[in-house]
């Protein structure tokens, strides 16, 4: 993705969002946001370092707090946020084909649909 398109992809997404309740995501977060961990995933087999890819997260994270939680894609509060990165990490940590990163993601944020 080109580095001009990220700001519009970030405030699409924001927009997009929707209403939903801090910590409990909404059956379409979870499928978005297994997309986001699946194109992690790629971005780490085509080179994107660890680092490189965790401090470009923190920063959009950090962004996406300026607006209210119910403008927020995915990471409506903390727990969110740091269920998101923790899957990242995961991604690089334990590098495995982007549709299993999908599916492992998928699992644990239905799990918290139910919880």
């Amino acid at each position: 993705m080109s580095a001009a398109l990220r700001p519009v992809l970030v405030l699409a997404c924001l927009l997009a969002a929707g209403a939903a309740c801090a910590g409990v995501p909404s059956v379409e977060e979870c499928l978005e946001g297994s997309d986001f961990i699946a194109n992690a995933a790629r971005a780490r087999d085509n080179g994107i370092g660890r680092e490189r890819f965790l401090d470009r997260l923190d920063g959009d994270l950090a962004t996406i707090q300026a607006f209210p939680p119910a403008l927020r894609w995915f990471a409506h509060d903390a727990d969110d946020a740091s269920f998101l990165r923790d899957a990242a990490q995961e991604v690089f940590d334990r590098p495995g084909a982007p549709e299993d990163h999908r599916a492992a993601f998928l699992r644990a944020c239905f799990a918290r649909l139910r919880a």
